[in-house]
């Protein structure tokens, strides 16, 4: 998704977005990534403007996305060029997803100055469609879409509760567990990551209690985890609600997913687990690189981040194994404008780019992961294996871990509240030495502010 695909600094579900780039870097069957460099501050396109091609019988169709999507590095848009004759693909780029999703809204509103083809975060798939939904085409009906060819809850999400479908599923973030086998032995643990997913298999609880096995033998200066936000998030979005329910009511005070979650990563701030870090601060990046914590959870756009800056010394020493339950961090979609100069085409384009063979080759190439199951039979997917994690299978880790994802219900204000729960709350306990029931009190006033409740 998501991260970098950048965005802005990622937090929760935009990290994947952010991150997507970096994770190329790694993959044993992937050379290093590359980033767009036309059009770095476009966003709008030539939709409705004039098509210089056009008086050449030639037709130009653009794509606006946040970041870096792979299409161009994995080489899609040559490849379609070259099988249809007179078209053109333009890509307009801009890097991070808080500037390119207000602009995004702002043309949505005029009906004017829109990509043939817009890319959408997840973070901000439930406001498309629950009040964009209009401005944009049913590709639910268009040729050469396969509801069958998308993860059920990913197809779920850009959905409208009577059927219209706005985007396509492009990446997603299936979660495991990135770990350091060198501290894992040291402090007692096992390091073949079969028997280290064991140890937690079916319940976050055995995972945290395996930080406090590991606390008490911890090589000095080190933790078990990185943060107790990354493991909350983890948690949380395992779940099928958690800060709405289905009908779309805020539930976060109440939700069983988000006390769990909550808890859990509470029993890791106080019984001294994390290294008390703020998710992609710069202290954050030195923690990976001097080795300060032993585990973390870990989408699948996180081993290219983890690579970059854990560095050399950390080949080899870290692996993956499964999660204790499947949960999604991460991930976009493509729509098409129903403004667009070019729909029909349009439609065809996104249809083809979000196909599983395609996405099997940006994997390939950006090791963005799929959402279409039919790509993990694909050998790009199926016989991935990441050279900097000592080989890890991670087409298998985490293929399997997507097909059980549960379809989680977003609400508009989804980020405002993750962000008021980990950077408010849960900093407070963490880094202020403040308690559970302060941080918690004082993460709900700024929600409650969010939501001018």
């Amino acid at each position: 998704m998501r991260t970098t695909r950048k965005s802005n600094r990622p937090r929760g579900r935009t990290a994947a977005v952010a991150l997507t780039a970096v994770a190329a870097l790694g993959v044993s069957l992937l050379s290093g990534c590359s980033k767009d460099s036309d059009d770095a501050a476009g966003g709008g396109g030539t939709s409705q403007g004039t098509d210089k091609s056009a008086d050449k019988g030639e037709l130009t169709l653009t794509v606006g996305t946040f970041g870096v999507f792979g299409y161009k590095q994995a080489g899609l848009y040559e490849e379609y060029e070259k099988a249809h004759p007179g078209i053109t693909i333009k890509e307009n780029v801009i890097e991070r997803n808080d500037a390119y999703y207000p602009q995004l809204l702002t043309h949505l509103a005029a009906g004017s100055g829109l990509s043939d083809i817009q890319a959408i975060e997840v973070g901000n798939i439930n406001e498309i469609v629950t009040t964009q939904a209009a401005k944009f085409e049913d590709l639910s009906k268009a040729a050469g879409v396969e509801k069958s060819n998308f993860l059920d809850w990913k197809w779920a999400q850009a959905t409208t509760a009577d059927g219209k479908t706005v985007g396509l599923g492009t990446d997603i973030g299936p979660m495991a567990i990135c770990y350091r086998k060198d501290l894992f032995q040291k402090a007692g643990l096992p390091t073949d990551r079969e028997a280290v997913g064991k140890l937690w298999a079916g319940d976050w609880q055995k995972y945290v209690d395996t930080g406090e096995q590991y606390t008490k033998k911890a090589p000095k200066g080190t933790t078990f985890l990185d943060s107790a936000a990354g493991l909350y998030q983890a948690v949380s979005n395992g779940a099928a609600e958690r800060y709405y329910d289905s009908s779309g009511k805020v539930v976060y005070k109440t939700s069983p997913a988000v006390k769990n979650a909550w808890n859990l990563a509470m029993e890791a701030a106080t019984g001294k687990m994390t290294a008390k870090l703020k998710l992609f601060d710069k202290a954050w990046d030195q923690g990976f690189a001097n080795a300060r914590f032993a585990s973390l959870p870990c989408p699948s756009w996180m081993l290219g981040y983890i690579q970059e800056k854990s560095g050399a010394a950390g080949k080899g020493n870290w692996d993956v194994a499964a999660a204790p339950k499947p949960a999604n961090w991460g991930g976009s979609f493509v729509g098409v404008p129903s403004a667009g100069k070019h729909k029909e085409e349009a439609v065809e384009l996104a249809a083809w780019l979000t196909a599983p063979e395609q996405q099997a080759k940006v994997f390939a190439k950006q090791a963005s992961f799929p959402s279409a199951p039919g790509a993990y039979d694909l050998p790009e997917v199926k016989d991935a294996k990441h050279e900097y994690f000592d080989d890890a299978p991670i087409g298998t880790i985490f293929a399997d871990a997507a097909k059980t994802i549960p379809t989680l219900v977003i609400g508009p204000k989804d980020q405002q509240i993750y962000t008021a729960i980990t950077d408010v709350g849960i900093l407070q306990v963490e880094q202020q030495g403040k308690s559970p029931e302060q941080g918690w009190a004082a993460a709900e006033k700024e929600i409650d502010n969010a939501l001018d409740q």
